[in-house]
C-alpha cells in the first residue's frame, strides 16, 4: 500500500460518510462558513462617529479606491470554495499523483525472496569481448560470447576470448545462449565456446547467419543444429526466464535489446544501441516496447556506456548519404571506401551512390564479402548481383565506373586496404587519382596502425577522407541524451550501466543520477563481481575467476599464457645463446665459447659482446664447486643468473638467456 492510499484511508475514517470527493467539499464548506462568520462580525462593529473623524474616514476612501483600482489589474482567484476552482485544486492533485505513479510504477514486494544475480564475464573495464551470466537458484542463461583485439604488447595474437572458468562450474545450470546482436565483441568467441560446451543459441537471423558462418570456418557445421531463430514482440521461454528480443538501432542491422522477466523482476538489457529515428532500414528502435516494460516496471536497467561522454544525440546513420553523395559526384577516378565488415547499412549506402554515378561495385576483404552476401541471401538488403565485379576485372573498367569496398579501416596490417596502400595487393594498386574514403573512427588501441595506413595512402598520392568530414562516420552507440531517454522510458530501481571502460560506466551513473536515480540504486560493476538484484537491494556478494585466452586466428587455436609472455620478454629485452664446452678436470672452457644475441645489442657491437660474455664464462668456471658440474639444469641455472646481473649491470636489460653447456 503507497502512502496516498494511506493518506485516503485517513481522510476516509475521518469522514467516513463521505469519499474522498466529498472530503475535500466539506472542506472548502467549512472555510467558507467561516469567512462568513468573520464578514458578519465586522458589520456588527460599532461605526466610527463620521462628523468626529472627517479627516479619517477621507482617508480610508481614498485607499479604498486605489485599491478598487488595483484588483482591476489583477487576475480573479483561483483558489477559493466554488466548485470550479475546487475542481482546480482536486485536478492538480490528481496529476501530481499520476505523475509519481508513472515515473515509479513499480509497486515493489518488498517480502519477495526472489533473486537474481548477473556476473559480467567480459566487456568491463574495456571495449570488447562482452560475455554475461544471468543467473536464479536453479537456472542460467548466458547473454553474448564476444571477442576482443590484442594491444601492440601481445605478439602473435590475433583475437582474445574470455576465461570460461566459471561456465565450466555452473554448466548444469545453462539453458541457453542469448545473443543481442552480430558485432565480433559480442558473437566473435561462439565458435570457441562452441568447441567446448553445446548449448541452445537463442538469436535473430541474422546474428545467426554470421554465426553459421564462422561455425563453417572452425568445422562446427554440425552444431548448426542448436540454432533457435527468434522473432521481435515475442516472448520465449528459458528456463526459469522469459525473453523477449526489442528492436534497435545500432550500426549493423538487426541489434536487439532484451527483457529478461524473472520471478524477482524485470531486467532490461539495452545492448549496444543508439536511437535513429531515420535508420536506413526504415526500422526505427521500438520506443513503445521500452515504454511498455517500464510501465509495467523495471527491477534493474542495464545500459549501454560507450559513449557516455558525448553531449546531445548521436547522428543518424542516413546522414552519411549526402556526404558520400558529394564526394562520389566530384571524384573522377576510383572511390575506395573502407569500413567495419559489418556495418552493412554503410556499405549498402556506398553501393546506392556508387550505382547513382554509374559505377561497378568490387567487394574486397573476406569478412565484408561473406558478410554482405548473408545479408543479401537473408533478404535484408536487396542488390542485383549483376553490379558486382571481381578484383581481377578492376583493369577492365575505367576509373571512374569503379567503386571499390573493402576492409581495413582499422589498420590491420593483413586486411586489403593495408596491402593496396603497400602495393602488395596482386590485382589493385593505389593511383594518383584514386579517392579513399575511410568511413569509420579508429577504435582506442588502433590510433598508430590507422594513422600508418594513412601515411602509406597520402605517400601514394590518393585523396583520402578521414576525420576532416565530420559526417563521413556516425557512431553506432546513444549520446547522453539518448541515454536519458532509455533510463526515463524503462524507469528502472536498479542501474547497471555496462559496455564500457570504468569511466565510461562512471559518466553514465552520473547521467541516470541527473534522470533521478538514487545514487544507492546505482552499481558500478567489473568483470567477476557477481551482482545479487531483489526487489529489496542490489549488492555484489562474490567475486568469481575471469581472464583472457590469447587465439591465433591464423591456424584457430589457443596460446598458452606463457608463450605470450616469452614472446613480450623476448620484443623487450632480446635473447642471448651461449653454446660452451667446459673441461670438468681443469674447469677452464675447452674453446672460445659461441654466443649469439638477438635485440640486445647493434650488430657492430656483436664482437665485444661475445668476448665480454666468454670472460664472464670463464670466471664462473673457475670458482663453480664441483656438484654443480654434476647437475647440468642447476649448473645451467647458475649460468643464466650469473650472466643476467652482469648484462643489467652494462645495459640494464634482463634478456632471455638460453645456456648450452657440455661437461667434458
Amino acid at each position: 500500500m503507497n502512502m496516498d492510499e494511506n493518506k485516503e484511508i485517513n481522510k476516509n475514517e475521518q469522514n467516513p460518510n463521505s469519499n474522498s470527493k466529498n472530503n475535500k467539499r466539506y472542506k472548502y464548506k467549512n472555510r467558507r462558513k467561516k469567512l462568513a462568520d468573520s464578514l458578519q462580525n465586522e458589520n456588527d462593529t460599532p461605526k466610527i462617529d463620521q462628523n468626529s473623524n472627517k479627516e479619517i474616514s477621507e482617508n480610508s476612501e481614498n485607499k479604498t479606491e486605489k485599491k478598487k483600482k488595483k484588483n482591476r489589474n489583477l487576475p480573479s482567484k483561483l483558489t477559493g470554495n466554488e466548485d470550479w476552482q475546487i475542481a482546480l485544486a482536486e485536478c492538480i492533485e490528481a496529476n501530481r499523483v499520476s505523475h509519481e505513479n508513472r515515473l515509479r510504477p513499480l509497486k515493489y514486494n518488498n517480502s519477495s525472496e526472489h533473486k537474481i544475480r548477473i556476473t559480467p564475464l567480459g566487456g568491463l573495464g574495456e571495449i570488447g569481448g562482452n560475455i554475461s551470466v544471468f543467473e536464479t537458484n536453479k537456472d542460467a542463461i548466458i547473454v553474448d560470447i564476444g571477442m576482443s583485439f590484442p594491444d601492440g604488447t601481445m605478439h602473435g595474437v590475433d583475437i582474445i576470448i574470455p576465461d570460461f572458468d566459471y561456465v565450466r562450474k555452473i554448466k548444469d545450470k545453462i539453458r541457453g545462449i542469448v545473443i543481442t546482436h552480430a558485432h565480433e565483441d559480442h558473437i566473435g568467441a561462439v565458435p570457441y565456446f562452441f568447441k567446448e560446451f553445446q548449448f541452445p543459441i537463442y538469436a535473430t537471423p541474422l546474428a545467426l547467419g554470421m554465426i553459421s558462418n564462422k561455425f563453417e570456418e572452425h568445422g562446427l557445421k554440425a552444431e548448426r543444429k542448436w540454432f533457435r531463430p527468434v522473432e521481435k514482440r515475442k516472448v520465449y521461454e528459458i528456463g526459469e526466464f522469459d525473453i523477449e528480443w526489442i528492436h534497435i538501432t545500432h550500426s549493423i542491422i538487426d541489434a536487439s535489446a532484451l527483457a529478461i522477466k524473472t520471478k524477482a523482476g524485470t531486467i532490461i538489457h539495452t545492448g549496444d544501441f543508439k536511437i535513429d529515428q531515420t535508420p536506413i532500414d526504415g526500422y526505427p528502435t521500438d520506443l513503445g516496447r521500452l515504454a511498455h516494460y517500464g510501465e509495467e516496471g523495471v527491477l534493474c536497467l542495464l545500459s549501454d556506456s560507450t559513449n557516455s561522454y558525448k553531449e546531445g544525440y548521436t547522428k543518424s546513420e542516413s546522414s552519411v548519404g549526402p556526404t558520400f553523395d558529394q564526394i562520389f559526384a566530384r571524384t573522377k577516378g576510383r572511390v575506395i571506401m573502407s569500413t567495419f565488415s559489418s556495418n552493412i547499412h554503410r556499405v549498402y549506402q556506398a553501393i546506392t551512390y556508387g550505382l547513382k554515378y554509374g559505377r561497378k561495385v568490387c567487394v574486397i576483404g573476406r569478412s565484408m564479402e561473406r558478410n554482405l552476401y548473408t545479408t543479401m541471401e537473408l533478404g535484408y538488403i536487396k542488390l542485383d548481383r549483376k553490379i558486382f565485379i571481381d578484383a581481377d576485372e578492376v583493369s577492365k573498367y575505367k576509373d571512374n565506373e569503379v567503386l571499390i569496398v573493402t576492409t581495413g579501416s582499422q589498420g590491420e596490417t593483413m586486411s586489403a586496404l593495408y596491402r593496396m596502400a603497400t602495393d602488395e595487393h596482386k590485382f589493385i594498386k593505389i593511383k594518383p587519382t584514386d579517392q579513399v574514403i575511410i568511413s569509420a573512427k579508429a577504435i582506442p588501441g588502433n590510433e598508430a596502425s590507422v594513422s600508418a595506413v594513412l601515411d602509406y595512402l597520402l605517400k601514394a598520392g590518393a585523396k583520402v577522407a578521414y576525420q576532416e568530414f565530420s559526417e563521413i562516420h556516425v557512431s553506432g552507440h546513444a549520446s547522453i541524451e539518448e541515454q536519458k531517454l532509455m533510463l526515463t522510458l524503462t524507469k528502472p530501481k536498479f542501474f547497471l550501466p555496462v559496455h564500457g571502460e570504468y569511466n565510461h560506466i562512471t559518466k553514465h551513473k552520473e547521467t541516470a543520477m541527473k534522470c533521478g536515480i538514487p545514487e544507492r540504486n546505482i552499481y558500478l560493476m567489473s568483470d567477476g563481481d557477481q551482482v545479487e538484484l531483489c526487489q529489496k537491494y542490489v549488492k555484489r556478494v562474490k567475486t568469481v575467476k575471469t581472464g583472457k585466452v590469447f587465439v591465433d586466428n591464423q591456424i584457430n587455436k589457443q596460446i598458452a599464457d606463457d608463450v605470450v609472455i616469452d614472446r613480450q620478454k623476448l620484443a623487450d629485452s632480446g635473447i642471448v645463446v651461449i653454446i660452451a664446452q667446459i673441461d670438468k678436470t681443469t674447469k677452464t672452457l675447452i674453446n672460445k665459447p659461441r654466443v649469439f644475441s638477438y635485440g640486445l645489442v647493434a650488430d657492430k657491437h656483436d664482437h665485444a659482446f661475445s668476448k665480454d660474455m666468454a670472460e664472464v664464462l670463464g670466471q664462473f668456471f673457475i670458482n663453480v664447486k664441483d656438484e654443480v658440474l654434476n647437475d647440468p639444469r642447476f649448473l645451467e641455472n647458475q649460468i643464466r643468473q650469473v650472466l643476467r646481473k652482469h648484462i643489467f649491470r652494462k645495459i640494464k636489460k634482463y634478456p632471455t638467456i638460453v645456456p648450452t653447456i657440455f661437461v667434458m
